[in-house]
């Protein structure tokens, strides 16, 4: 399984591709993976707007230890708070309590207002931590690590393909849209594109099957018998016992903060 992801210099998130000499990348993954669920257990725990807010100035810590370039991972951050932005928006006016104004004849509570605040700080705490704990590694590592931690083997098979062949459907896409344009496509509101699009998807589906009846069957010649034999061995090192316990400590004192 390895050598799927093993040729490319490759990590689950853009960001992860740079800065990997930082603290973070020099801990045990499987150290990296137990800490971040920890972490964010903890934040979505928290309820107090302080609390919360020192939660999120946490993550900007574990962030400037890594070493990712800010700016690209502040840019995924940006694209996770589009998608969820329009729900904060609506939560003011769906939120009963004290008016704060009327927009179209529907009112906004200031209890809208601070939920819709405390939901952006737990999502970005907690999806910067996953970011820089998790989202930095290889996936062949997170794999290895995954196994290590007793994680069910078919999911850690699923995860392994699902991020090699992303980038391969990815390429598939491009090529079929390439081939569309060649021949004069133009895509417009109307139902010849509609019916090109579906005609688009149906194609990648096909492809896709058949590339994967075809690398299921490269596998089984090479030996592949349903499991992932690892050459990797994970070692704890004084450094991933003194992280793991001051995160520990640092989400400890979150909660005793959210309980002031």
């Amino acid at each position: 399984m390895a050598h799927l992801l093993g040729h490319r210099n490759t990590a689950l998130t853009e960001a992860g591709l740079f800065g990997r000499t930082g603290l973070i990348a020099t801990l045990d993954p499987r150290m990296r993976i137990v800490m971040a669920c920890l972490f964010a257990a903890t934040v979505i725990a928290l309820s107090s707007l302080t609390a919360l807010t020192a939660s999120l100035a946490v993550s900007v810590v574990l962030l400037a230890l890594s070493r990712l370039p800010w700016r690209q991972t502040l840019r995924r951050m940006a694209m996770m708070d589009g998608f969820i932005l329009f729900t904060l928006f609506l939560l003011p006016f769906s939120v009963p309590g004290d008016e704060i104004f009327t927009l179209w004849g529907f009112a906004a509570s200031w209890q809208g207002l601070w939920k819709a605040i405390e939901i952006a700080l737990t999502a970005n705490a907690v999806i910067l931590s996953l970011m820089v704990l998790v989202g930095s590694m290889e996936p062949v590592t997170l794999g290895h690590a995954l196994l290590r931690l007793r994680c069910p083997e078919k999911l850690v098979h699923l995860l392994m393909f699902t991020v090699r062949y992303i980038d391969v459907l990815r390429e598939e896409y491009l090529r079929l849209r390439a081939a569309m344009k060649v021949r004069g496509f133009r895509p417009g509101t109307n139902w010849h594109t509609y019916r090109s699009f579906g005609y688009l998807v149906g194609m990648m589906l096909v492809r896709a099957i058949e590339r994967s009846e075809r690398v299921l069957g490269a596998m089984k010649c090479r030996g592949f018998s349903g499991r992932i034999f690892l050459l990797q061995e994970f070692t704890l090192s004084p450094r991933d016992i003194v992280f793991a316990a001051g995160l520990s400590a640092v989400s400890s004192g979150l909660l005793i903060l959210d309980l002031a």
